[in-house]
């Protein structure tokens, strides 16, 4: 393929393999079989290394080929990190209740639906996104400064590197939590068993450093 026809090429197996990384992990319904999409993504590097000038940072391409960073530098949150408070008591949700109501301009007795759901026991991350872009990715430190997992983060198949729209903010800061399953902990544990490496003591804790993360 010549360089005039190229970049269309490669834009158009970018916005293939993004839609069905989209498909496959975040939505569950994948629309071709594992053959295909490989094909797919043999091409793209394929014409990446062909021509390097049209590589781009946000590639489905930059997931792989280079190991996640052990040590981090650090990043300063534009606005705080806070974290969430715990509830351990019928008092305390009782107090939370209060709060919620006198927030909202509600009668103490009023009633008030809540959605309850699990929580992952991960780390809480901020993502930011420049431009559409996914430009850098920390977690919450100490709520001001966290540490600089970018390199990490791109590495969760998951996590989209470009919003999917034609029209994106000029920033977009998105925070959430990422957490390791179980069965990829104890495998992860194992091989490092095996190697003659001290285990994490908990998949927490493996998080930051382990590119199988969940977003």
């Amino acid at each position: 393929m010549d360089l005039f026809a190229a970049p269309q090429r490669i834009a158009e197996l970018r916005r293939l393999i993004e839609h069905h990384n989209r498909l496959y992990y975040r939505e569950d319904r994948p629309e071709i079989s594992d053959a295909e999409y490989d094909a797919l993504f043999r091409e793209l590097v394929a014409l990446e290394e062909q021509y390097p000038q049209l590589a781009a940072a946000d590639s489905p391409t930059r997931r792989v080929g280079s190991a996640p960073l052990e040590k981090f530098a650090q990043i300063t949150h534009r606005l705080p990190m806070l974290s969430l408070e715990n509830a351990f008591t019928e008092a305390d949700i009782a107090d939370f209740d209060e709060r919620v109501k006198r927030f909202l301009g509600m009668e103490s007795g009023a009633a008030l639906a809540y959605v309850c759901e699990p929580k992952m026991d991960g780390i809480a991350v901020e993502l930011v996104y420049e431009q559409g872009r996914f430009a850098a990715g920390s977690t919450r430190g100490d709520g001001f400064t966290g540490e600089d997992i970018t390199k990490n983060l791109q590495t969760i198949k998951s996590l989209p590197l470009r919003l999917d729209t034609d029209s994106p903010p000029l920033l977009c800061e998105v925070r959430g939590e990422v957490f390791l399953p179980l069965e990829p902990f104890r495998r992860l544990n194992a091989e490092r068993e095996e190697a003659g490496e001290a285990p994490f003591a908990n998949p927490r804790n493996a998080c930051p450093t382990r590119s199988t993360a969940w977003w």
